[in-house]
C-alpha cells in the first residue's frame, strides 16, 4: 500500500496504489470469501469503462493470486498439529482393531502320562494327548468386525471435527492479525495526514494566523497515534505467536496476511437444515449406529459355542496275548457344546445398549439446540458488523466532507486546528471501527461456515 498526499488548488487529495494481493478461500472447510480494500480515505478517479473492466480484471487476478495463503496456511496447520496427529494415530488404532477382532478362542493342547497304566483289552494305555478348538456361532466374528469399523468410523468423525475446529482457530487467528496491520496502515496515513496538517499550522504561524500552541497540539497528537502503532505491533507479535503455535512451528515465522478487505455485499443464505452437516452431530449417528453394532454382536456371543476335538491314547502291547488289535492305539474325535444357561450379563448388556442409544440421542438433540443457538447468534453478530461497517462508511464520508470545509477554509485564513484535531480523531475512529467490524463479519462468517460446512 504505498499512500500519498499532495496539495491540489489549496484542497487536500489522497490517491492510492492497488496492491497484489487478494483473498479468495475454497476447501473442505470453506472459509468466507472476501473482497479486498483499504478501508481508508480514498479519492474517486474518473475513469472510461475500458479503465473499468482493466480495473475489475486486475482485482479478480488479485484476489485469486492470493487465493492459496489462508488455505495453505490451514494446510501446514493440518499436517504439523500435534492434536491432529493424536486424533490420526487414534483413529489407525481403531482401524488395527477391526483386524483384531477377526478371533477365535485359542487352541486347546493337553497332554498326561498314566502313572498306573490302566489295562485295556488290547494293552495298557500309556498317556493321553489331546486337541480341542472351540468355534463361536456363524456370524459372530463379523458382527465383531462390525462393532470394531463403527467405533473406527466415530473416531475418524473426531478427527474431522478437530480438524475444522482446526482450520477455525487459525482463520480467526488470521483475521486478528489483518484487522491489527490494518489498523497500523490507518495509523501511518493519519500521522502523515497529521504532519501535512503540522506544515500547515507553521505557515500559519509565521503569517500570525495560528498560535504555536496549535502546533503543539498537534505533535501531541502524532506522538500518541506512534505510541498506539507501537502498541499495535506488540499485538501483532503476540498474536503471530499464537498464529504460529497453532501450525507447530518456530514462533518467530513472518506471517503475511492480506493488506485490504471489505464486506460484500450480499451474504449467502443459509438455513437451520443446513447444520445437519455437522460433524459433532455426525458424531451421535455414529456413536448410536456404534451401539446398534454393539449390540448385534451381544445377540451373537449369547449363542452357544461349538468345539471340536481329537484325543490321543498310545496303547502298550500285551506280550501274553497275540491278536490283530493288540497294542492299537486309541484316536478319539470329540464334538462339544458351550451353552450360556445363565444369560443374565447378555439380558444386562442389551439393556445397557438400549439406555445408551437413548442417552445418545438425547445428547445429540442437546447438542443440536447448541449448534442451531451459536447459528443464530453468528448470523446476528455478522449483520451487525455489516450495519456497523455502513454506518462507518457514511460516517467517515460525512468526516470527508468536513475535512474538506476545513482545507477550502485554509484558503481564506481561518482554518482552526481545534476544529482539525477533532476530525482527524473523527476520522481515525471511524476508520478503526470499520476495520473492526470487517474483522467481526469475516470471524462471524467463519464460524457460521464451521457450523454449516
Amino acid at each position: 500500500m504505498k499512500t500519498g498526499k499532495h496539495f491540489l488548488k489549496g484542497k487536500l487529495i489522497c490517491f492510492r496504489n492497488l496492491t497484489s494481493n487478494g483473498h479468495l478461500l475454497a476447501s473442505s472447510f470453506h472459509l468466507p470469501t472476501a473482497i479486498f480494500r483499504h478501508p481508508v480515505l480514498s479519492f474517486q478517479h474518473p475513469a472510461s469503462s475500458f479503465q473499468i473492466i482493466i480495473t475489475i480484471l486486475f482485482l479478480n487476478i488479485c484476489v485469486f493470486g492470493h487465493s492459496q495463503s489462508l488455505r495453505e496456511y490451514i494446510n501446514i496447520a493440518e499436517a504439523n498439529n500435534p492434536e491432529i496427529q493424536a486424533f490420526e494415530l487414534r483413529y489407525s488404532i481403531a482401524e488395527e482393531k477391526v483386524n483384531e477382532a477377526n478371533w477365535i478362542p485359542n487352541t486347546e493342547v493337553s497332554a498326561g502320562y498314566f502313572v498306573s497304566e490302566p489295562e485295556t483289552r488290547v494293552g495298557a494305555q500309556r498317556a493321553r494327548i489331546g486337541v480341542k478348538q472351540m468355534l463361536p456361532w456363524f456370524g459372530t466374528i463379523t458382527a465383531r468386525e462390525n462393532f470394531a469399523t463403527a467405533m473406527a468410523d466415530a473416531e475418524y468423525v473426531d478427527i474431522t471435527i478437530a480438524k475444522r475446529k482446526l482450520a477455525l482457530s487459525v482463520a480467526q487467528s488470521y483475521y486478528r492479525l489483518y484487522a491489527i496491520r490494518a489498523k497500523q496502515a490507518v495509523l501511518d496515513e493519519n500521522i502523515q495526514l497529521l504532519e501535512t496538517y503540522e506544515q500547515l499550522a507553521l505557515t500559519s504561524v509565521e503569517v500570525g494566523k495560528a498560535s504555536a500552541v496549535d502546533v503543539l497540539r498537534l505533535q501531541i497528537r502524532q506522538n500518541e497515534l506512534q505510541q498506539q502503532k507501537k502498541v499495535l505491533e506488540e499485538e501483532f507479535r503476540a498474536e503471530q505467536t499464537a498464529f504460529n503455535n497453532l501450525l507447530n512451528r518456530d514462533a518467530m515465522m513472518t506471517v503475511d496476511v492480506v493488506p485490504e478487505m471489505e464486506i460484500p455485499r450480499e451474504d449467502p443464505f443459509y438455513t437451520n437444515d443446513a447444520l445437519s452437516l455437522n460433524p459433532e452431530l455426525l458424531k451421535y449417528d455414529k456413536l448410536y449406529e456404534s451401539v446398534a453394532q454393539s449390540e448385534l454382536l451381544n445377540q451373537r456371543e449369547s449363542l452357544p459355542m461349538i468345539g471340536f476335538g481329537v484325543d490321543y491314547l498310545p496303547v502298550t502291547e500285551r506280550s501274553d496275548v497275540n491278536f490283530s488289535d493288540n497294542g492299537k492305539d486309541v484316536l478319539m474325535p470329540m464334538v462339544s457344546v458351550s451353552i450360556p444357561i445363565f444369560n443374565n450379563r447378555y439380558k444386562s448388556i442389551s439393556k445397557q445398549n438400549k439406555l445408551r442409544q437413548q442417552e445418545i440421542e438425547t445428547q445429540r438433540e442437546q447438542r443440536l439446540n447448541v449448534l442451531e443457538s451459536a447459528f443464530a447468534k453468528a448470523k446476528s453478530q455478522r449483520n451487525q458488523a455489516r450495519i456497523a461497517y455502513n454506518t462507518q462508511l457514511r460516517n467517515l464520508k460525512q468526516a470527508q466532507d468536513a475535512e474538506e470545509i476545513l482545507v477550502k477554509n485554509y484558503e481564506t485564513g481561518t482554518i482552526d486546528f481545534n476544529d482539525v484535531l477533532d476530525i482527524q480523531e473523527l476520522q481515525l475512529k471511524f476508520q478503526i471501527n470499520q476495520i473492526e467490524s470487517v474483522q467481526r463479519y469475516y470471524v462471524q462468517s467463519a464460524i457460521i461456515n464451521y457450523l454449516i460446512n
